[in-house]
């Protein structure tokens, strides 16, 4: 299923030199700002707007995966914590954010959305470099 008003259907979001691996039902992709190191989407395949769109077994999956993405971010980038974003608000699309916080988080205690910041898109040479590093991890663990 596929919604011709959708950025994330239409290809449009998220950028493609941001793929980081295909997971099976979704998609993962490191997000366009890394103030935040590691701030990955995990991007469903096709059109739903809500977990109960989706069939029991595909949600169990998403989760599974979601689940893989977060455990290699936590290792590859040592986070203290992951935190776990699914809005819809002004992307109606099912995509989590799945976003390691670090010893030196400047704002620990809040939500990335609240932080104030230039956002830091890295030069194409180092944000392949995190892709390929994140991607090797997930094989090792597939």
């Amino acid at each position: 299923m596929s919604d011709p008003t959708c950025k994330a259907c239409l290809g449009n979001w998220p950028r493609e030199s941001h793929f980081i691996a295909d997971m099976g039902l979704s998609k993962a992709y490191l997000h366009e700002d890394q103030f935040f190191p590691g701030w990955t989407v995990v991007v469903l395949k096709h059109h739903a707007t809500e977990l109960f769109h989706l069939a029991p077994t595909e949600r169990v999956q998403l989760m599974e995966e979601v689940n893989l993405v977060a455990k290699v971010l936590s290792q590859v980038y040592e986070a203290k914590k992951i935190n776990y974003e699914l809005l819809g608000n002004q992307l109606p699309h099912i995509h989590w954010h799945v976003i390691p916080r670090l010893a030196d988080d400047p704002a620990p205690l809040e939500p990335v959305w609240r932080v104030q910041h230039e956002p830091i898109q890295p030069i194409t040479v180092k944000l392949q470099a995190s892709i390929q590093r994140i991607n090797a991890e997930i094989a090792k663990l597939r």
